[in-house]
């Protein structure tokens, strides 16, 4: 949310207008391709960006592994598009982003393959285990003018933009305390999934959050985790970190051992002045609560509903079409960027390189 729309919705707008406008279908369209399946996240990428034809023309979809390549080509998801090798698509005239989907352990050196094929990048989460080699990734596509837009979905969120409007403008005063939880209950392939890294569930879920915090507070001074291993196993399953600031702490807590974790996922912020409390993180609902009336809200407590105008991922790429034609500039940084995962490590409680 830009500050003109959140001074629109302040007013007393009505809160169901979408907060970023679809792109004009009279543009030529983005030419865009995606690298990989096996992401978490990768089939409902795919998904937004065929909504958005009148935006972006597919190219086609790489997945080296064959049998996941022949299980997606009958999906809904893929079913239809072109599947091609990695270096045709990179090849492939006109091309102008693409969208890294792969399994986490392959999305920075595939990242880094699109970049020096002059292109920009949607880079899904959690951007690799080494803070060393995010960091040249980023250094390289700066020195090209890449963009890279990181896949944390909840910076698109409308009640997330509301609330870093409001924090940036004041709203809520001085800020003294966070409190997330982003939990689930694993499956025994997620488990497996997540077991790969040392950080396991904090370094699968955190990011999003965390991300939220260092956009709103800049990077911890401080950053100290807390691990569970609770399965035979061996995963990190249960975790927290407490990150410090000079005048506030944030505490994430990720659990994936929680049956109830993806309805109880939560974002609260406060203030010497005010708070606002998202749950479920998704919903668009939160309440406001005031010490003294600001734009159209009372002082005390204000239920608010601001329901995303589309999928979960959808605002990403309207935002990413922007960035590309030159309209404006992504709301995140590469220092930011750098910032986020430098504490999603430590959250983690994995190791920093240089």
């Amino acid at each position: 949310m830009n500050r003109r729309d959140f001074l629109y919705f302040s007013a007393g707008v009505a809160l169901s207008v979408p907060l970023i406008s679809k792109t004009a279908s009279s543009k030529p369209k983005i030419r865009i391709g995606q690298i990989g399946t096996k992401h978490a996240h990768a089939s409902g990428k795919i998904e937004a960006i065929r909504k958005q034809s009148d935006t972006y023309e597919i190219v086609g979809v790489v997945e080296p592994d064959e049998t996941r390549r022949k299980e997606m080509a009958e999906s809904e998801s893929y079913r239809g598009l072109r599947w091609m090798t990695e270096e045709r698509l990179l090849n492939t005239k006109g091309l102008q982003v693409v969208a890294i989907e792969t399994e986490v352990s392959r999305l920075v050196p595939t990242a880094a393959r699109a970049i020096s094929a002059g292109l920009h990048i949607h880079l899904d989460k959690s951007p690799g285990d080494s803070l060393g080699s995010f960091r040249k990734l980023l250094d390289q596509a700066k020195g090209g003018n890449r963009i890279v837009q990181l896949g944390y979905f909840l910076r698109y969120n409308p009640a997330f933009q509301f609330m870093y409007e409001a924090v940036e403008n004041g709203w809520l005063g001085e800020i003294m305390e966070l409190d997330c939880m982003m939990g689930k209950l694993g499956s025994e392939r997620t488990r497996g999934d997540i077991g790969r890294f040392s950080g396991g569930g904090m370094f699968e879920l955190g990011g999003h959050v965390t991300d939220s915090i260092v956009h709103m507070l800049g990077k911890p001074y401080a950053t100290n985790d807390y691990t569970r291993r609770t399965g035979s196993d061996g995963v990190a399953d249960n975790q927290l970190a407490v990150l410090e600031f000079e005048k506030a702490t944030a505490t994430v807590r990720i659990n994936h051992r929680d049956p109830f974790g993806f309805p109880r996922r939560r974002f609260q912020v406060s203030g010497d002045e005010g708070t606002i409390e998202i749950q479920q993180i998704e919903s668009g609902d939160f309440t406001l609560y005031l010490d003294e009336a600001r734009g159209k809200y009372k002082s005390g407590a204000s239920k608010i509903q601001m329901p995303p105008a589309g999928g979960r991922y959808d605002e990403e790429f309207v935002d990413l079409a922007k960035a590309v034609r030159g309209e404006k500039d992504l709301d995140w940084t590469f220092l930011h960027d750098l910032d986020v995962h430098e504490t999603l490590l430590l959250a983690s409680g994995m190791p920093i390189d240089a």
